[in-house]
This record gives C-alpha cells, sequence and structure tokens, in this order.
C-alpha cells in the first residue's frame, strides 16, 4: 500500500470529528475566534522581538560579550533551529490527541515558554568568557530551537486547519499580523523603560522579561482555550506520510519555496531594523530610549493598516497588495537618507515603513496556508505541518544571518558595548546599517511578490480538490 492509500488507519476521538462534512471545513470564523487565535502571535511576537530586537543589546551593553561573539553563537543556532523546524513539522503532523494535531502544543508549551524565557537574561555576569558564551549557546537553543519551534510551528499550521475558506483564512491571518504587534509593542515600547525604572542593570532585566513572560503565557493558554480544529481531509486522515516523502513534496511547490523566501525577508527586516534600533538611537541620536518611540510609531502604523488590509485585498489580490507595500518600505527610507541624525526624519520614515510592511505581514502566512492547498493539488499528498515548518526555515536562517551580520560588521568596525565612546567606523557602520539595509531587504521582497501567481489559480485549484476529495481521493 502506497503512502497516499493510508498506512496507518488509526483515528483519535475528542473535540474533532474525523469526517467533518466540507460545511464545517469551510466555516466561518468568529470574530472572537479569530481574536484569540491572533493572541498565539502575541505570545510569540513577546519572545521573538526580544531576542531580534534587544537580546544582542542586552549582551553586549549589559554584559560586556563582544557583538562577533554574539553574532556567531546566534548564527550557528539558527541552523540547528531550521533543522528542528522540519523535525517539528513532521512530528505535528503526525500528533493524534483529544485537543487535535497542532493546538495541542500550544497548551504543551504554555510553561516552558515563560521559564526558558527568562532564562535567556541569566548570564552569570562575572563567569569566564567561555562560560558565558557556553550559556548563551545553551538558552538561546533552548528557547529558540525547541521550545519556541514546538509552540510556533503548530500554531502557524493551526490556522490551515481552522476553515479552507481563502477569504476566512486571509482574516484569521489578518487579525495574526493585528495581535502580533501587540507584543512587539509591548516589547519595543516597554522594556527599555521598565529596565531603567528597576534600577538598569542585570536585575532589572530579569524582573522585566518576568513580567513579560507572564503575559506571554496568558496570551498563549487564551488561544488554545478559543480555537478550534476542523479541517479533517478523510482521504489524508489516515496516511502516514514518510519524512522522505513529505520533503519530496516540498520540492514540487513553488509557491512554498516564495512564501518561504517570503518570511525569511521579514525576518531578516525585523532583525536588522530591531537590533540596528537601540545602537542606532544611542549613538546617532543621542538617547536609547528613543528607540521606544520610533519602533511604537512603525508598529501601531502597521497594526492600524494590517486592520484596514482584508476589502484591499479582496479586491486587488494579496500578491498586488503586498508588491506595493514593499515599493512603499523602499521609498520610506528617503526622509532618514536625507536627514540621518533629525529623530523627526527617523520618525517619519518609521511611520512610512509601518504602512509598507503591513501589506506583507498581512498576507504571508496565508501564502503558507494556500501553499498547502497548491501542494496537496500539485503531489496528492496534505502535509501542513511540514509546510508550514519548513517554510519557517527560510524564517530561522534568515534571521540568524542577519543577526551574525550585525555581530560581525559592529565587531569588525571596533564597537564596544561597555565603551564610553565609539570609534567614527563603528558609527558610520551603525549609522550604515539603519540607512540602507531595509532599502535592500525589500527590493529583495519585490523581486520574489513578481514571480507570484496563486491568487489567479486558487478557485480552480479548490474546485478540483473537492472533487478528487468526493471521490476519496486527494
Amino acid at each position: 500500500m502506497s503512502a497516499d492509500e493510508g498506512l496507518s488507519g488509526k483515528k483519535y476521538k475528542g473535540e474533532q470529528s474525523m469526517k467533518s462534512p466540507a460545511t464545517e471545513q469551510n466555516v466561518q470564523i468568529s470574530l472572537r475566534e479569530r481574536v484569540a487565535y491572533g493572541l498565539g502571535n502575541t505570545a510569540s511576537c513577546v519572545i521573538y522581538m526580544l531576542m531580534t530586537s534587544l537580546l544582542a543589546f542586552f549582551y553586549t551593553d549589559y554584559i560586556g560579550v563582544s557583538a562577533g561573539a554574539v553574532g556567531t553563537i546566534m548564527l550557528i543556532s539558527r541552523f540547528f533551529d531550521g533543522g528542528s523546524d522540519v523535525v517539528m513539522g513532521y512530528i505535528t503532523d503526525h500528533t493524534h490527541s483529544r485537543h487535535g494535531k497542532a493546538r495541542a502544543w500550544l497548551l504543551w508549551m504554555v510553561l516552558p515558554y515563560g521559564i526558558t524565557g527568562i532564562a535567556l537574561f541569566l548570564v552569570p555576569p562575572h563567569a569566564s568568557a567561555v562560560f558565558q558564551y557556553a550559556y548563551i549557546f545553551v538558552t538561546y537553543n533552548l528557547v529558540n530551537t525547541v521550545v519556541y519551534t514546538a509552540m510556533n510551528l503548530p500554531y502557524g499550521a493551526l490556522a490551515s486547519l481552522m476553515t479552507r475558506d481563502q477569504h476566512e483564512r486571509e482574516k484569521i491571518n489578518v487579525m495574526r499580523m493585528v495581535m502580533g504587534p501587540v507584543g512587539t509593542i509591548l516589547i519595543t515600547a516597554c522594556t527599555l523603560p521598565m529596565v531603567q525604572l528597576f534600577g538598569d542593570d542585570q536585575r532589572a532585566w530579569i524582573i522585566t522579561i518576568s513580567i513579560l513572560m507572564a503575559f506571554a503565557m496568558l496570551c498563549l493558554l487564551l488561544c488554545f482555550l478559543g480555537t478550534k480544529e476542523r479541517v479533517q481531509v478523510a482521504a489524508a486522515s489516515d496516511t502516514g506520510i514518510p519524512l522522505r516523502q513529505s520533503l519530496g513534496a516540498l520540492m514540487q511547490n513553488k509557491y512554498w519555496g516564495i512564501s518561504m523566501a517570503l518570511w525569511g525577508i521579514i525576518s531578516v527586516y525585523n532583525t536588522f531594523n530591531g537590533t540596528n534600533l537601540p545602537y542606532y538611537c544611542e549613538y546617532i541620536l543621542g538617547n536609547k530610549v528613543l528607540s521606544s518611540g520610533l519602533s511604537t510609531a512603525e508598529n501601531l502604523v502597521q497594526v492600524a493598516v494590517i486592520f484596514i488590509m482584508p476589502p484591499f485585498l479582496k479586491r486587488f489580490g494579496k500578491r498586488n497588495m503586498a508588491l506595493s507595500g514593499a515599493v512603499v518600505t523602499i521609498v520610506a527610507q528617503l526622509p532618514l537618507l536625507l536627514a540621518p541624525a533629525q529623530y523627526s526624519a527617523a520618525m517619519v520614515s518609521a511611520v512610512l515603513r509601518g504602512i509598507g510592511t503591513a501589506p506583507l505581514c498581512a498576507v504571508v502566512f496565508s501564502f503558507i496556508a494556500d501553499a498547502v492547498e497548491y501542494g496537496q493539488w500539485k503531489t496528492h499528498l496534505r502535509t501542513e505541518g511540514m509546510i508550514f515548518s519548513a517554510a519557517s526555515v527560510g524564517s530561522k536562517v534568515g534571521g540568524g544571518l542577519a543577526s551574525a551580520a550585525i555581530g560581525k560588521l559592529l565587531d569588525s568596525a571596533g564597537y564596544s558595548g561597555l565603551a564610553s565612546t565609539q570609534s567614527a567606523a563603528a558609527l558610520n557602520t551603525i549609522s550604515g546599517m539603519y540607512l540602507w539595509a531595509p532599502v535592500i531587504i525589500w527590493a529583495v521582497a519585490a523581486a520574489l511578490l513578481l514571480g507570484y501567481r496563486l491568487d489567479r489559480q486558487y478557485a480552480s485549484i479548490m474546485e478540483e480538490l473537492a472533487q478528487r476529495e468526493a471521490r476519496g481521493e486527494m
């Protein structure tokens, strides 16, 4: 018997029926459930933004670890993390519990998520450099490679298991991206002021992070309680697809490849923009706390634009809106390029970047969910977990490369986090990265989006899949 015909014959009972009718699989998702799903991204963004925006700053300027060492550790760790994504996707596809195959992981990871997030900031300050490097490597991988992966990948796959209706998925993922910046704003706007309030030392960081992680744990639990898995494809429900076959199917799915690259682009941008911002504000604008206002402005505008996005997506399509946004983000750097040391110019650019980045952020996970259906149509295999996990490899590797690049560039320019003043080379490097990285990153995103055509094919693909599934086929 082939994998297409089904190998295991296993079923599970509980909250989901294995033979859900088509109307249940294409049900409209209530606002309450969409908000609950979005809270999962709020939780994700708390730890994600800590790792991509403030963690390197904490290591270099509060613990005294060299920027180059931090970048190298993060790069090596991201390659481990990328491998764990594929493993976790395979595990998700083969999970059978009374809570479903993706949703269950949200519950199982609540406590580990909070504990390991705090552990990132417990670096022994007076230990040897080698011991500090080892501690950072272990805790960073425990958070990113193990716990975050085991939570975030099933969370992403959950959207494709809530409904198969394309526009409902768009609304679900728009809410995901509306709620995500709540966690982002919480980190970027509140962390440094809270750290200063509690004493501006490592102890202050630990107190602050403990409060933030408690909030993230609550959001994750509410996401689990407020969502439901509905999509059960009868032809696929009893199938145990070997890992090799799942990987082979991915290689035939060009829209998975584009989605992976676009998710990677967002990660690279967030890492460059978030990590550089505290340094830019400290050494170019003269006050590190200014990063709170700039980041908050960009994210609030992004949330507002994402929130009004659904009617525009329905009229103009996901690809066209995302492409337009990429162009806006490139143009947004112009005020800052003309006046790089002025806070007002930085604020104008931040607001415009919020407008430009919103469309792709709103639709990237819908791109991935649509790639699930394309993959089933193309290969006769349905592997939600594997597609989401493999797509996230682009995000993990992209973020790792960005972190390493920042660390190496700062290190080569002679940056020292504990020094009272920085060299001209270090200042030029900090300024150059913040000014030019968004231009390069979003030019690559625009090129990728020009090759995306699935919006036009989706309706006919779903019609054919409905006919196949009615015959018990994939």
